[in-house]
């Protein structure tokens, strides 16, 4: 086997990784790949320098896109049950971590609540926010 080919399919699995990734890392080393396999049809015996082409070319692709990389990544929106966290609630029934019972109203949603404490008791009328979701339940604490 030619070197070349390895040079080839070196680039072929850095491109399948970035597939089923998402991080638009890999690909660069996989373009790389493909400078060296490019410099391998000329000089096969020349290894070290078809390394040092891919460590190189790979090293300056990742450092001067990384910034334009970046912008054009997603933003991460929650959704579904993390859309709630950090929202104001209002307390429908008594909270009481001890009992395992209470439940607050968001976005006219009901949902079971519970607190860090487990010696806490918030009164029905209450505002809280949530801080996080714990299974099925949102764990909250009182606004003063």
């Amino acid at each position: 086997m030619d070197i070349w080919t390895c040079w080839l399919i070196v680039a072929g699995i850095f491109m399948f990784l970035e597939i089923i990734t998402s991080g638009f890392f890999v690909i660069w080393l996989g373009i790389a790949a493909l400078f060296s396999m490019t410099y391998s049809f000329f000089f096969p015996e020349q290894i070290h320098i078809q390394i040092a082409i891919w460590v190189g070319i790979s090293t300056l692709l990742i450092l001067f896109t990384r910034r334009f990389t970046k912008k054009i990544e997603p933003k991460v929106t929650p959704t579904n049950v993390y859309s709630i966290i950090g929202k104001k609630a209002i307390v429908t029934q008594e909270i009481n971590s001890a009992t395992s019972t209470g439940q607050v109203k968001v976005d006219g949603d009901i949902w079971s609540a519970k607190t860090d404490s487990f010696d806490e008791v918030i009164p029905i009328n209450s505002v809280v926010e949530i801080i996080r979701i714990d299974g099925v339940k949102t764990v909250v604490k009182k606004i003063d």
